[in-house]
């Protein structure tokens, strides 16, 4: 018997064809755009790289969750392990050097204590099939508002730079006047996920709530599920983003090539 999931997006060959010629389609159109990041690296290689992986990745997991949801230290392991990955990725997409480490302190102090609130309330409970998608959806908004933020308040930081040192010879701190110049920047990371909350229903149905749907829930609770998510989202990325903006600001979280006087708060 065929569930709603399966009718909607069968799992078959047809499905692989689409998947692999929207994946080349959307390289071709990077490579004839020329679309390419700040170091002049193009983005068409990075695009199929990164549909691969992810592949690759969600066929691995697939088959992981069903065996870490059997045991707690499993699954609070295999968070962990989400969370890893989130600041390293993070973290070097910030910055090359040592300090991208430091993306851990925006990313666990966004999620950790929402994560926390939901099991002691129950509103989770600590079972991989609730408390992994939950998890995920958190620290992957909370990795985006870290990167975009974090990137943007060096980038505006290294192209402002005179109008910082002009703040500081009018008597600023150094934190002070890096914070004038790199929180309008900073901020706009904040847009993408406002935007989703403002237009939730109207524009989208994202997929909390269509998961939810495909597996039987009622509309209303689908509803209540999604609200749910778009607001611990807001607030893990507002976190996330006040926190790398700081330690921007401090010079704790810098790029290679900095002038020393610009990274001492």
């Amino acid at each position: 018997m065929l569930t709603a999931a399966d009718t909607l997006l069968p799992v078959s060959p047809v499905l692989g064809i689409v998947l692999a010629a929207l994946l080349l389609a959307a390289a071709a159109v990077a490579a004839l755009a020329r679309l390419a990041g700040p170091d002049g690296r193009g983005y068409a290689r990075a695009v199929v790289t990164a549909g691969l992986r992810a592949a690759v990745q969600l066929a691995a997991v697939s088959y992981l969750i069903g065996w870490v949801v059997r045991a707690v230290p499993l699954l609070l392991g295999f968070v962990a392990l989400m969370f890893g990955v989130a600041v390293w990725t993070a973290g070097r997409r910030v910055t090359r050097n040592r300090t991208w480490w430091r993306a851990a302190l925006p990313i666990g102090a966004g999620v950790v204590p929402v994560v926390a609130v939901l099991l002691v309330t129950g509103l989770v409970p600590l079972k991989g099939i609730a408390l992994i998608p939950v998890s995920g959806i958190l620290i992957g908004g909370a990795l985006t508002a870290t990167v975009l933020a974090g990137r943007r308040a060096l980038d505006e930081l290294h192209t402002r730079h005179g109008e910082v040192e002009a703040g500081m010879a009018l008597g600023l701190l150094v934190r002070e006047a890096r914070l004038e110049i790199a929180r309008p920047a900073a901020s706009d990371a904040l847009l993408p996920g406002l935007d989703q909350t403002r237009t939730v229903g109207l524009v989208t149905l994202p997929g909390a709530f269509v998961g939810m749907l495909l597996g039987g829930a009622s509309p209303v609770m689908a509803g209540a599920v999604q609200l749910f998510v778009l607001v611990a989202l807001v607030a893990v990325q507002v976190v996330a983003v006040a926190l790398v903006l700081e330690l921007v600001a401090r010079g704790l979280l810098h790029r290679d090539g900095e002038p020393a006087e610009r990274r001492v708060g």
